[in-house]
This record gives C-alpha cells, structure tokens and sequence, in this order.
C-alpha cells in the first residue's frame, strides 16, 4: 500500500453547520501535493470517539505525514508545539457533541505529560510569512478536543515506534461563523477567507515534505 498524507478535521460544534478544519481538509480530497496522496479524514468531537478514531486512521494508513486541524477563535494560522496529558472543561461554555464535560481528567495514565510535534514549525511559519499569510507558533493547544486529539495522536505514534511528521494546526473561523455569532451571542471573533487557509495548509504540506 502506498503511503500517503493524512490530514484529518473536526466535525461542526457548538450550533455551526461548518467547521473550518473539515472544510480546509476536505478541498484535499482525491488531491495530490507534489508526488504524495493526500487521505482526508473527519473526527466525531466526541471525547470516547476521538481515541478509537484516530487510532484506526493510523493503523490502517500507516501515513508519511500526518497533520490534524481544529477550529480556533484566534485571528491566525496557530501552528501548535506541545500537546498536553490533560483535558478539563470545567469552567468552558462549549462542550463535546456529547455534552461530555471532562474535569481535570489525564488522557493517557501512566505516559509522558506532554509530547512535541514532529513539524518542523519554525519552518512552516516563515513560510507562510513568505506568502502573507498571518501565523503563529503557538505553545498552547487547550484543554478540549483538539488537544485530546493532538496529544492522542502523538502518544499512539510514540508508542507504536512510527517516526513519522506528525502535528496539529489550529485554524481561524470562518467569516459566515463569525458573521453568525456575532448575530447569536453578539460575540465578535476573527475569521480567515477558507481560500487562505487551504493555501496555509498546503504550503504546510510543501514544506513538511520537503524533509522527507
């Protein structure tokens, strides 16, 4: 089996019919970045799905690069470092599509408190600055659903021995969510045009492979 990119992205949350990740990820279906497949997958923002989930994706893909995407309300491309052994939801006003509320729970018991990515972020990051495009290293991923997927991926990858570039990348909202909230919760938040953020993550793609 040929080996391929995986790019995975959330499912819609918190009253949206959209979610930028997916919509990001899915403009890679049947596509090709350089000579590399590119292999989409949504994930249920469900807390006792994530695991089995993105356990499956890697066993069954076996990738040479594997990027995960979530939503964010920040106002730029957040290229994440470090994933967190960790995930509290005590004080959050957003839940799991499961209304699952987890309280300073320890994802994995018994593994490291933390992971790195495997992308070579300061690369990405002038990158993307080549090209005008607004990005972040950011050394924060949260404590909901994407960084239980991010620090999930990293322990299965660590644990099963595959020495693969392997992330996560929060991208910035959409402009019809921002648009939406503003009319719902007369909240304001930052949106990127999904033109951009697909760019983002292809010239992210680019230069991950690049090291290969």
């Amino acid at each position: 089996m040929d080996r391929a990119v995986v790019l995975t992205g959330f499912e819609p949350f918190d009253g949206f019919q959209v979610n930028p990740s997916w919509e990001a990820v899915k403009a890679f279906e049947n596509r090709k970045v350089g000579s590399s497949n590119i292999k989409v997958f949504k994930i249920p923002l469900i807390f006792k799905e994530i695991k089995p989930t993105i356990t499956k994706i890697i066993r069954d893909e076996n990738p040479e690069v594997m990027i995960s995407l979530g939503q964010s309300y920040r106002p730029v491309i957040s290229l994440e470092k470090i994933a967190i052994n960790y995930v509290d939801l005590t004080e959050a006003t957003v839940l799991y599509n499961c209304d699952t509320r987890p309280r300073d729970e320890i994802l994995e018991p018994n593994a490291p408190m933390a992971y790195f990515t495997k992308l070579s972020t300061r690369k990405i990051l002038n990158r993307l600055r080549e090209h005008n495009i607004p990005a972040e290293i950011s050394y924060s991923a949260g404590t909901f659903g994407c960084n239980q997927l991010f620090y999930t991926m990293m322990h299965i990858l660590h644990s099963e021995r595959l020495d693969i570039p392997a992330g996560f990348i929060h991208v910035p909202s959409l402009p019809s969510q921002a648009a939406q909230l503003q009319r719902r919760k007369n909240q304001k938040i930052p949106s990127m045009n999904l033109e951009t953020i697909v760019k983002a993550i292809e010239i992210a793609i680019e230069t991950t492979l690049e090291d290969i």
